[in-house]
């Protein structure tokens, strides 16, 4: 039995002929490296429905043999004075069946909605609409479903969509094809980023941190600014219009409605409001397997997807070897049967090995934390973004090309305001001083290397020998996984 990775159905060089000779792909200095925001008044991002029909329709896997199904109905509110509505007022259903027009199945769910509130003077605050969450059971594995979602009492259903439940859990069984992306937003290089990785057919989506950028704005909206700090130094808080998650739910529903996409947290989800209330929107709009798995928390969670297990990990949440996360992720790893699940993909928001000079060791400390128990149950692949630039890693373990270690790709701008990152640590002038990539959670541990060309040094002189490929660039990542079975004749 061979498994292969195979990318745009063609072979590439597997990791036995690694380790790489390291290479840069620098970026076109005639090129722009970043584009402007779209306009709330955007066709993609306007409001279609009625108040009490579905949209911002989005799937999430809960396991092979159920799916979630998410909605917004209402209109959200913002202003100084916002009224909450009643999630009760209107009903959670999902219709849904093998034929089209034919659903022998009805499935009813929760409803909630959320606030984000601010105690300053001059800002606004922002209520969302009703969002809904229905998880549908006893679903078949690999097949197809049809479904409507809404209030039938209404006749508030929404058009018929459909779906392809997971792939059973099986070494010979895998999804057609996964598409990876990380630090989207909501800009006209987001639109190239989508409309590209639609025309590529994912059957599922890894986001890996940072989707609307709605905390680049003022709470009054406007034009929303690459570095928020620098445009607003004035702000008591960092703001964030709400209402730029309702454009990104609408954005992304052609493509969310059909294909289950499994988020995780990044820094600009962590959105910090009255009494120190953080990720609402994240943890509201979002359905993810967190009690499926375990894990209790949305902030972390995994699942299996055909042969392979899915580890989303939460960066900006306790993650010492002390905490909740770390005894779920050790319990987690524990339990895979790599007979039924043969490849362990791991994704995060921060990226631990990374030679670009933007966040630079930046979360070390959880790489000291938690990579030695990643690699004692030999993960094999870890997806990252944060960083605004496309790197592969060679096999690693601490700093050390290992061919045991895991593979790192950080795959960091779907193209969103901020621009592309395109200076090196080891570029010269272009090493950051220790002080400098500071995270927003978690402590410092910034280190100078103790072995190997770098050693006694905070920056390599050149690019990293664990750095295989590094391209400064937006877009999206394809990874495939698929089984071959070699039979020879004796």
């Amino acid at each position: 039995m061979v498994t292969n990775i195979l990318v745009n159905k063609a072979q590439i060089p597997t990791t036995l002929e690694g380790p790489f000779k390291p290479v840069t792909r620098r970026f076109d200095p005639s090129l722009r490296r970043g584009s402007d925001d779209l306009p709330m008044d955007h066709p993609r991002l306007k409001k279609n429905v009625t108040s009490n029909f579905p949209e911002q329709i989005a799937l999430a896997i809960s396991s092979p043999t159920s799916m979630w199904v998410s909605w917004v109905t209402g209109d959200a509110q913002i202003g100084l004075n916002v009224t909450p509505l009643d999630p009760k007022t209107v009903a959670s259903e999902v219709w849904y069946g093998k034929k089209s027009g034919k659903y022998t199945n009805v499935q009813r769910g929760i409803s909630t909605v959320y606030s984000q509130l601010y105690p300053f003077k001059g800002l606004l605050n922002y209520t969302s609409g009703i969002i809904h969450h229905v998880k549908l059971d006893g679903l078949e594995p690999g097949t197809k479903y049809f479904y409507k979602c809404g209030d039938s009492s209404f006749q508030a259903l929404s058009k018929v969509h459909s779906f392809e439940s997971s792939p059973k859990p099986s070494p010979y069984a895998y999804p057609h094809r996964i598409a990876v992306v990380g630090d989207l937003g909501l800009t006209s290089n987001t639109t190239t980023t989508i409309d590209h990785l639609t025309q590529n057919n994912p059957s599922m989506i890894l986001m890996v941190g940072d989707l609307s950028y709605a905390n680049q704005y003022r709470t009054t909206g406007g034009k929303g600014a690459p570095c928020f700090s620098c445009a607003f130094p004035d702000a008591p808080i960092r703001e964030t219009y709400q209402p730029r998650w309702d454009g990104w739910g609408r954005f992304m529903e052609p493509l969310t409605s059909r294909v289950p996409m499994m988020v995780i947290e990044g820094n600009h989800e962590i959105e910090p409001q009255v009494a120190g209330i953080t990720f609402q929107s994240y943890l509201k709009r979002f359905a993810v397997p967190s009690e499926e798995c375990g894990s209790k928390s949305n902030l972390y969670y995994s699942f299996d997807a055909g042969g392979v297990h899915f580890i989303m990990l939460g960066a900006y949440v306790d993650y010492n070897a002390t905490g909740a996360q770390y005894a779920w992720l050790r319990k987690d790893l524990a339990r895979v049967d790599h007979a039924v699940t043969p490849w362990l993909v791991a994704a995060w928001h921060s990226p631990w090995y990374n030679s670009y000079a933007s966040h630079y060791q930046e979360f070390e400390c959880m790489r000291q934390e938690m990579e030695a128990l990643l690699y004692q149950y030999n993960v094999d692949v870890v997806f990252s973004g944060h960083v605004h630039a496309y790197e592969r890693m060679n096999r690693v373990f601490n700093y050390t090309l290992d061919p045991c270690g895991p593979v790192y790709i950080t795959v960091g701008d779907g193209g969103n305001i901020e621009k592309v990152d395109v200076d090196h640590a080891d570029d010269p002038g272009k090493c950051p001083s220790s002080s400098d990539n500071i995270p927003e959670f978690g402590g410092v541990c910034h280190l100078n290397f103790t072995s190997g060309p770098a050693k006694g040094k905070f920056c390599w002189d050149e690019q990293p020998e664990w750095s295989a490929f590094r391209e400064s660039s937006f877009g999206h990542g394809i990874f495939e996984v698929q089984f071959q079975l070699l039979l020879s004749r004796l």
